[in-house]
């Protein structure tokens, strides 16, 4: 035993009564945890450590998804304002042309809060969370005979790394988001119809497209980054925008014909054609989300949150003035609503575009534009391919489900009622994404690093912490199930059926505290294709024919479609839950390896060995 302890002494030193939380390393971690049995008492700190770093990460990607999609949100506001019909065309359009561009495409710093903390009775403990390091920690959760009770400065220390990458990532999905958000507010009742449509319709799919495609860039550079393979992550960014660029050019042709295609499926020739006006007026927005998907994930994978954060939120500023111009002062209407939507996302790319070029901090990861991008890019693509698929069958089933609610009898109603509460529920899941991209980051870069049993623990962290925070997102719907509905449209009509709905909404949103955060997982693991079996068959298989009987069959009606999303979110959840118990970590750092040569130029990571 004496000879043990003698062995174990210096590895302890990073978790002893003197440590700090922030001075732990993931590789002292990961040998902590890879030797057991540990005491319970250090599990608080090792999730500190985890929850620490997962809030450094989500905080600023929370705020630029929230106040990208604010855009499309207030856009939605205003336009139920405009009448329930605009509101339902609107929302039409949304979900089936913006919502498929979209699919092909397609993921606060809390460092006040810490200081704050440091004038607290809690300075000396947080002051040692700091001075934890991830390579500690790593070594430290190697060796499972280490007592538990270093666990609470290792929860600590994670803790804190989660929640300031999450609360950028937090605040900069909301702010995307609510310019989408923004903009619908503006509208009148035919109008907020016909945007409706086409913001969950089309920009839906096409959103699905997209941002699947960027999750491909999440998963190389995170785990490039992990192994320091810097300037690889230029080169793989240049890739995802020129395959994003060419995603973008076919699903132009979905944007121009969307009357047709809206018609096609079902939706009325009034609330198509305003859905049409809305898309063709979204066509530039669809190349600048092209481009800001990748560069988003290309700063989010090497941890620069807190600039995307702020670039979010000044832009949703200017927009909501922008919208407020060009509805109202102007006159110009549905269309004028569009444009204006589409020359804030540019001003979104070109703002990212300037700091990744002028940025001291990209100056390693970007080298300048190089015609490696073009080279080897069949195995990317491949990961892309895999990837879109994955997000599609995802973002696609949600999005039509509020297509399949237009054609329920009252399809006005039905189409206003889901689109709101589609529309709450989007919204909290930007808060969840940027915990999910959070996880996704924490877990690329500890395996790209060779860490596999820290990417284990911020697992646990980040899921923990979660599901805490739709416990309270669930209660707040419910307590607020009458006003939700106020804030989008004064028709009384509507706001009862949003009020019958939000008891269902309560459910998605404590769902969506776990299952956004395993497919956060999922990205930062590479494990896309697996993945997009699941959704293929809890969504499409079970789910979705599960709505359709129980809304058009009974009595149930839009609430029937919306069990049927309970249903197949739920199975989901459980299929992940699984393949993330079941996981063999250390095989997944091997497999990161392979990835990465695969990916990225073979001649630019030689240079870096």
């Amino acid at each position: 035993m004496g000879s043990t302890r003698g062995e174990y002494q210096p590895l302890l030193l990073g978790l002893d009564s003197h440590a700090q939380i922030q001075d732990l390393a993931s590789e002292t971690v990961e040998e902590f945890l890879e030797h057991r049995p540990v005491a319970i008492r250090w599990y608080p700190r090792l999730m500190a450590w985890e929850s620490r770093l997962l809030w450094i990460l989500s905080g600023s990607s929370i705020i630029v998804s929230i106040f990208n999609y604010m855009l499309s949100f207030v856009t939605l506001m205003f336009t139920g304002h405009l009448g329930a019909l605009e509101l339902a065309g609107a929302s039409i359009a949304s979900v089936g042309i913006q919502g498929l561009a979209y699919g092909i495409m397609a993921t606060q710093s809390s460092s006040e809060r810490w200081q704050a903390w440091a004038h607290s009775s809690w300075t000396r403990e947080r002051a040692r969370i700091r001075d934890l390091s991830s390579k500690t920690i790593n070594e430290l959760l190697e060796h499972r005979q280490v007592a538990t009770r270093r666990y609470p400065r290792l929860v600590a220390w994670e803790s804190r790394l989660l929640w300031l990458l999450a609360g950028s990532a937090i605040v900069t999905l909301i702010f995307n988001y609510m310019l989408s958000f923004l903009t619908l507010m503006y509208l009148g009742t035919l109008e907020l119809a016909g945007a409706s449509i086409a913001t969950v319709g089309l920009q839906g799919l096409a959103y699905g497209v997209l941002l699947g495609m960027a999750s491909a860039v999440q998963t190389v550079c995170g785990q490039a980054y992990g192994a320091k393979k810097y300037a690889a992550m230029g080169i793989i960014c240049q890739k995802a925008i020129i395959l994003h660029l060419g995603a973008a050019i076919l699903l132009t042709f979905i944007y121009w014909y969307s009357e047709a295609i809206l018609k096609a499926i079902g939706q009325s020739e009034s609330i198509a054609a305003q859905g049409q006006v809305f898309a063709r007026g979204l066509i530039l927005q669809l190349y600048a989300f092209a481009i800001s998907c990748p560069m988003q994930r290309f700063l989010q994978a090497q941890n620069i949150v807190n600039p995307l954060a702020y670039i979010a939120v000044g832009v949703f500023l200017l927009h909501t003035l922008l919208t407020w111009l060009a509805v109202y002062v102007l006159g110009y209407g549905l269309l004028g609503a569009a444009l204006t939507l589409s020359l804030s996302w540019w001003l979104l790319v070109i703002i990212q575009g300037l700091y990744i070029v002028f940025s001291p901090s990209c100056k390693e990861t970007w080298t300048g534009f190089s015609v490696k991008a073009f080279k080897g890019i069949w195995p990317y693509f491949k990961l892309t391919v895999a990837s879109a698929v994955m997000l599609c069958l995802e973002i696609w089933y949600f999005q039509g489900l509020v297509l399949i609610s237009g054609l329920l009898p009252s399809p006005t109603i039905s189409l206003d009622s889901i689109s709101i509460c589609m529309n709450y529920l989007n919204w909290d899941m930007q808060f969840m994404l940027g915990l999910a991209t959070a996880a996704s980051i924490r877990v690329s870069n500890e395996l790209g690093a060779g860490r596999p049993m820290v990417a284990k623990f911020s697992v646990i962290v980040v899921n923990s912490t979660t599901i805490l925070i739709s416990i309270v997102f669930s209660a707040i719907v419910l307590i607020f199930r009458v006003a939700l509905s106020q804030l989008f449209t004064s028709d009384l009509e509507v706001i009862a059926a949003v009020s019958d709905l939000t008891p269902l909404l309560a459910i998605s949103v404590f769902l969506n505290g776990i299952q956004p955060i395993l497919s956060g997982v999922a990205i930062g693991s590479g494990w896309q294709a697996v993945v997009a079996y699941i959704n293929l068959g809890t969504y499409y298989i079970i789910g979705l024919p599960i709505g359709c009987v129980l809304g058009f069959k009974t009595s149930l009606g839009a609430a029937g479609i919306w069990w049927g999303m309970i249903v197949g979110v739920l199975l989901q959840t459980l299929a992940l839950f699984i393949l993330t118990v079941r996981t063999n970590w250390n095989a997944e750092v091997v497999k990161a390896a392979e990835r990465l040569k695969q990916s990225a130029d073979e001649e630019t990571l030689v240079d870096q060995l």
